[in-house]
């Protein structure tokens, strides 16, 4: 995905016949969906195992609201584990697990199950039933996933948030979602060295007024870790002890499964409400076509975190009710060395491979000469996620990591869809360095103007954006307690039409083929972090040294965008210098995430406003990147950017 679709770069790789021979997919997948969508669907449902098979495939009737196979029950854990270990498959490895100080522990589907068992008992035991809310706050250790599935077993909903947010975010979080418990870990690894965790938690519910009752702590590190006395247990002193067996129950197809919050516009983050038959239809469909996967056969690696919507999908529910054996890694990519992730691709002779372009890009600039020496001759199918994947990078990855004949799936898709929406087929359609090829079967999409009328093919200067006009399973089934803002977010653009806007740019090449071209709002996407540029702003805001404050994100060669800042200083503000800058930057973090933390921040003395007051970011974009200024004739005074440019200078 990228805005470079010019001529050069409309080259296609096909498959090879021995791969397309092999596939899973086939084009008469395209033409079942587009001659019976919902039949289609239906059939895809029927992947998985129903406690009580459904009758009615879509309710479109409340749109926006879907409601997918709602007369179904299921369970969402049992078709993760149960049914795989009742079908004689318990001693198939579900998750080599490699923890970045180098011990490691691979869990059988029996072994997962037993886990889950208990940790779903233990959970009982408590006092939660169906319908509540826990928040799991841990890096990729095992009883994570472990956490997620039990919750799903129950029909608790589970809100996962990054190990990387700040206290202050995740209490943001847990109050939204009024969970009852948090799961997370004494400290994690990074790099090397322990860092604490728990405190944070302590830190996140020190004020006071929270809804949560239990704080359960597994142990990692050894960090000395304070317990507050009736709130805190330690995993290996409860769950680890509780009963290995439990009976999992059905629950209603549109039962919510979790909450994850993701940035918007607007400094408050968006809980995004997914529920359980379709989300885990559409996760199951797509991880098995789109990667092409061989129950039994492959290794599978997705390096997403679980805070992610990617390492919900695609590390534990699509992959795990597909009977997935994969790896689950818990540090950065450069530990001991930056030799770290080819040796684990040949420790478990990983055959699919699925990471974010800032990735592969850092590897680009680390050398060749590190994965070329190892031998990768396990991988068959690469994949890419998280933010636009520029052509030179593409062609890297598929040469030097995939030995010039791996397909490379480019996945288009969101928090709030689910699961991916537009990929090469790999077996059946041809690739383009960085385009984002066409839906996947099922799914429908346009590229549409302002009006909603149809961009034409190859319209170079007619870059449009992208809708998705039909219903699909994994579908956001709204924003937690806030149906006005879902309303208003995803559908009001195209209201009379019933389109979702999915805030990104897009356009279609000469023949026919889909480039997406990033977000067309003040959504930044930092290394496939979503990023609100009011969230940051209102960060850069609490500082007393600060009265106003603009952030946009620029083109970053590594991270795909960067944060760049501009700040107006209250008369009273002590420094100016690079010393205030270290002050906002690490203030950003705090308040955030070292995600979050801006590549620059430019200290200057008016903003570009327009007569209504409204901060004309587009032209502070054209300044961080260094481009002539856009049209300025609706700026109160266009002479601002003399004044901006001496303070950028």
């Amino acid at each position: 995905m990228t805005t470079d679709s010019s001529a050069e770069h409309l080259d296609a790789y096909p498959p090879s016949a021995e791969f397309a021979a092999a596939a899973n997919g086939d084009a008469s997948l395209y033409d079942r969906a587009g001659a019976d969508r919902e039949g289609f669907w239906a059939e895809q449902a029927r992947r998985l195992h129903w406690h009580q098979p459904f009758t009615q495939v879509l309710d479109w009737t409340d749109a926006p609201f879907a409601k997918w196979f709602a007369d179904g029950k299921l369970n969402v854990a049992y078709n993760c584990v149960d049914r795989h270990v009742l079908d004689g498959h318990g001693d198939q490895v579900a998750i080599h697990w490699e923890g970045e100080p180098g011990d490691s522990r691979d869990l059988t589907y029996s072994d997962l199950l037993a886990e889950v068992s208990r940790a779903a008992n233990y959970l009982t035991g408590l006092g939660l039933v169906a319908g509540d809310r826990v928040a799991i706050y841990m890096p990729m250790v095992p009883e994570a996933i472990v956490a997620m599935l039990a919750s799903a077993r129950l029909g608790l909903t589970h809100s996962v948030v990054f190990a990387g947010f700040s206290p202050s975010a995740l209490r943001q979080r847990v109050d939204d979602a009024a969970a009852k418990l948090v799961i997370t870990t004494d400290g994690q690894w990074r790099r090397g060295k322990p860092a604490p965790l728990k405190t944070a938690v302590d830190e996140a519910l020190a004020e006071g007024d929270s809804t949560v009752e239990h704080v359960l702590v597994v142990r990692r590190t050894g960090l000395d870790t304070p317990m507050v006395e009736g709130r805190d247990l330690w995993w290996d002193e409860t769950v680890a002890l509780a009963f290995p067996e439990h009976e999992a129950q059905a629950f209603d197809a549109e039962h919510p499964l979790f909450i994850l919050y993701t940035s918007g516009t607007t400094g408050k983050p968006k809980g995004i409400l997914h529920t359980s038959g379709g989300y885990l239809t559409q996760a199951a469909y797509t991880h098995h076509y789109v990667f092409d996967h061989k129950p039994g056969r492959d290794v599978y690696w997705c390096t997403a975190d679980i805070g992610w919507v990617t390492g919900h999908s695609y590390i534990v529910y699509g992959p795990l009710a597909n009977r997935v054996t994969e790896v689950v890694y818990e540090g950065t990519p450069n530990f001991p060395d930056e030799h770290r992730h080819w040796q684990i691709i040949e420790k478990y002779g990983v055959s699919i491979y699925y990471t974010a372009p800032t990735l592969v890009r850092t590897f680009m600039k680390w050398g060749r000469e590190i994965p070329q020496a190892h031998d990768l001759s396990s991988l068959r199918l690469l994949g890419s996620v998280g933010e636009p994947i520029n052509p030179e990078a593409w062609r890297w990855y598929r040469d030097v990591v995939g030995g010039n004949k791996t397909p490379i799936v480019d996945t288009w898709w969101q928090t709030e869809t689910g699961a991916i929406m537009i990929s090469p087929l790999p077996g059946v359609t041809h690739a383009k360095p960085g385009a984002a090829m066409t839906p996947l079967p099922g799914i429908s999409a346009k590229v549409v103007d302002e009006e909603g009328n149809p961009v034409e093919l190859g319209e170079t200067e007619a870059n449009g954006y992208l809708v998705l006009d039909h219903p699909w399973p994994s579908m956001l089934r709204g924003i937690w307690g806030d149906n006005e803002r879902y309303r208003e977010t995803y559908w009001a653009r195209y209201a009379e039409k019933g389109w979702y806007f999915a805030g990104d740019g897009a356009k279609l090449d000469k023949d026919g083929d889909l480039w997406v071209l990033g977000r067309v709002d003040d959504v930044m996407n930092v290394s496939g972090h979503r990023i609100s540029t009011a969230e940051v702003e209102s960060a850069l805001v609490g500082h007393t040294g600060v009265a106003e404050a603009a952030v946009v994100g620029a083109s970053d060669d590594t991270t795909g965008q960067g944060i760049v800042a501009f700040v107006i200083l209250t008369a009273e503000a002590k420094n100016t210098g690079d010393d205030l800058v270290a002050e906002l930057k690490a203030e950003v973090s705090r308040e955030i995430s070292p995600i979050a933390r801006p590549r620059e921040i430019h200290v200057v003395p008016e903003l570009p406003k327009t007569r209504s007051g409204k901060i004309m970011r587009r032209l502070l974009r054209d300044v961080a990147e260094g481009r002539e200024l856009g049209d300025t004739s609706t700026l109160v005074d266009p002479n601002v950017f003399e004044a901006i440019r001496a303070g950028n200078a």
